[in-house]
This record gives C-alpha cells, structure tokens and sequence, in this order.
C-alpha cells in the first residue's frame, strides 16, 4: 500500500476578508473532493486573506496512479482562474511489503 500526501501553497485572487477567504477555500475543498478520490483540508495560512496552505491524501496501490491523481489536481488550480498555485511538495509513504 501506497500513501501520497501533497501540500499546496496558494494564492488567492480577489479576497479582502477572512470571511471571503473561507467560502473560496470551502470551495475549492468541496470541488476537489467531489471530483478525486482524496481527502482535503487546510492547514496553513488562516490568518492570511489571500493565501491557503491545503494538505490532500490518497492511497493507492502504485505510485503512478498517485502522480497521475496530484498532476491532475494540479492543473486544476491552475486553470481555475481564481487561484495561483505557488508551491507543491508531494510525499510517499510506503506500508506493507513489496510495494512498485
């Protein structure tokens, strides 16, 4: 068994309050939930207006299919419009044995 973790650092566009904040986030969270089979949350930035750090995990048997899934989710950000992504750290964590 395979486990990806990635962390994404991003900007915001168009945020002037917390309050705008949490309901692009809360968006952008829901959106990659609906549509990957991972899970998400943020865990940095709170107190920033126009930036959000999200953690997203998946497992997986192999390493491609997790790539494949990160590239994806990725470009999602990018193409979004609203969003700039200005980081992404990716981790692997194997469990169990003979893992490819």
């Amino acid at each position: 068994m395979l486990v990806g973790v990635q962390r994404l650092d991003i900007r915001l566009y168009g945020t002037q309050s917390l309050k705008q904040k949490r309901s692009q986030v809360s968006r952008l969270v829901n959106r990659l939930r609906s549509r990957y089979p991972v899970s998400v949350a943020e865990v940095g930035h709170r107190e920033l207006h126009q930036r959000v750090m999200l953690g997203i995990s998946m497992t997986a048997g192999s390493k491609a299919q997790l790539d494949m899934v990160f590239r994806n989710i990725e470009e999602e950000i990018y193409s979004s419009g609203v969003t700039e992504l200005l980081n992404s750290d990716v981790e692997f964590l194997h469990y169990g044995e003979d893992v490819c």
